[in-house]
């Protein structure tokens, strides 16, 4: 049955490390921009006199609801424990709305396992889907970005779990991104299908064999910032360090070349007249473009952003919540695991 839509995301207001003011700032601009209503969760004595100053008009204000949370998991706390024991957290609080039908999707930036383990509690999980995915979106030297899952929700994975998670990739491309067939590639040691480890040399001919999926074979670590694959998909051990190992180069090479173009008089003036071309640089590389990473595979769209989400990453994230609501990529996630699981049964039948 196709999920009624809201117009409405829930935003957790205790998350960032400077919450609530991003979250507030991020869900005016969502709420003026983008068409949709947001619903604030968190506690009232730290959200409410800052919505009140940006000029909140109360409940009756269609635009900002508010939604109280008495508790907050903190980045720093054990995960298993503390979302067993704050029931009254903004987290749960936050995943209950989306499960109540009072909005269509949930965004945090606050403990990420946390986040995971509440939406995957409290929202559930899709019918066949195994595993959710973090997916994570990699600036490219063509301008449009490449969808990188798993990048650390599972460690460990079966090769039908990189099948799902190529499903789940291929559709959010499709409905956020708005690639009209999405590449989807394995990632591996070689681009040869006899290369690589077990895992992926089990999944190969999965991924080949399923026919909704746009399957260009094996990439290597070197295609990741092409730009010419869409998708991309690996255990989230390898993903995670992908994605760390990308996040520390880019700091590295920008603080690199801020040094190298201060370093004297006349290559400050050429800074100068390049200006312009490094800022673009620098928004390109702007995790705020993207908003956060969509956490696939839970019955709703959950977005899971940095703790240091400023407001436009935060607006971003719920434009992300928004399109991939609207586009029923969830409906086709489902469609496409039912595919995949009747494959994998059909593989393990004698002949």
């Amino acid at each position: 049955m196709k999920q009624q839509l809201t117009g409405k995301v829930v935003v957790d207001a205790m998350g960032s490390d400077n919450a609530p003011h991003p979250e507030i700032d991020g869900a005016l601009a969502a709420a003026r921009d983008l068409d949709v209503s947001v619903i604030l969760v968190g506690q009232p004595d730290l959200v409410l006199p800052e919505l009140k100053r940006c000029g909140w008009r109360g409940q009756g204000d269609r635009r900002i609801e508010f939604a109280e949370a008495a508790e907050v998991i903190g980045m720093d706390e054990p995960v298993a424990a503390s979302v067993r024991r704050k029931k009254k957290s903004s987290l749960r609080v936050g995943c209950k709305l989306v499960t109540e039908g009072r909005a269509d999707g949930f965004f945090s930036a606050g403990n990420t396992g946390a986040a995971m383990a509440t939406a995957k509690m409290v929202i559930g999980m899709l019918p066949g889907v195994d595993r959710p995915a973090l997916a994570a979106m990699i600036p490219t030297k063509s301008g449009k970005p490449t969808l990188l899952l798993d990048v650390g929700a599972n460690a460990e994975c079966k090769a039908h779990h990189l099948v799902q998670f190529a499903i789940m990739g291929e559709a959010y491309a499709r409905a956020v991104l708005g690639r009209s067939r999405p590449s989807v590639g394995l990632m591996s040691i070689g681009e040869e299908e006899a290369k690589g480890n077990d895992l992926t040399k089990e999944a190969f001919p999965l991924l080949r064999d399923l026919s909704s999926l746009n399957f260009v074979g094996n990439v290597e670590g070197r295609d990741v910032f092409t730009g010419t694959i869409d998708v991309i998909v690996t255990d989230g051990f390898t993903g995670n360090v992908m994605l760390k190992l990308s996040e520390g180069l880019t700091e590295a090479m920008l603080s690199m070349i801020k040094r190298e173009l201060t370093a004297s008089a006349v290559s400050k003036a050429g800074a100068m007249l390049a200006r312009p071309a490094f800022k673009n640089i620098k928004k390109r590389l702007d995790y705020s473009e993207y908003g956060g990473a969509p956490l696939l595979g839970v019955r709703q769209i959950v977005v899971i952003g940095h703790g240091s989400s400023n407001a436009r990453a935060i607006r971003n994230a719920i434009r992300s919540c928004k399109e991939f609501t609207e586009n029923r990529a969830s409906e086709r996630i489902e469609r496409g695991v039912a595919e995949t699981n009747e494959m994998v049964i059909r593989s393990l039948e004698p002949d």
